[in-house]
């Protein structure tokens, strides 16, 4: 099966280790992009962790619309919109942050959206907090929870 991961670009390393196992088990596996390259001004090198980047700057009101950030995280955003629209499924891979377990942050909400639109099988890896306030949102689009059991994926 082709496979998109999605989640948090915190849990990239969890991303990588799910990648390989799943890709074991004989499956095509696209995982987010970070490759972008940085601007000068965001330190230059390869990945770029917008999130993190931007609080450690100021926080979000500190990037004017017209900020070239935001054309960067548009091209990573649409890349990934587009491995969705390549895969059969998505799999969340959503862990701990901000002291939330099972944490599913706006941008993957997002992405869940348009993998319910396109019609593609969600899954979730671990169960979703009630502390989001969205989660009857997640719950309509019908996901396979699958309870940290990546064996549950047909």
């Amino acid at each position: 099966m082709k496979i998109t991961i999605c989640g948090s670009i915190t849990f990239y390393q969890e991303m990588e280790q799910l990648k390989e196992t799943l890709e074991a088990k004989g499956h095509e596996i696209f995982i987010p992009l970070l490759s972008n390259e940085a601007p000068a001004e965001m330190g230059g090198g390869k990945k770029i962790n917008f999130g993190k980047y931007i609080e450690e700057n100021g926080g979000v009101d500190d990037f004017p619309p017209n900020n070239e950030l935001w054309d960067l995280k548009e091209k990573a955003m649409r890349d990934h919109f587009d491995k969705i629209e390549w895969c059969d499924a998505i799999i969340v891979s959503n862990h701990e942050k901000k002291g939330i377990t099972g944490y599913i942050g706006g941008n993957t909400l997002i992405e869940i959206g348009v993998a319910f639109f396109l019609k593609k099988q969600i899954y979730i890896l671990n169960p979703i907090s009630s502390e989001l306030s969205y989660k009857q949102e997640i719950y309509g689009m019908k996901p396979v929870l699958l309870n940290g059991n990546i064996n549950l994926i047909n």
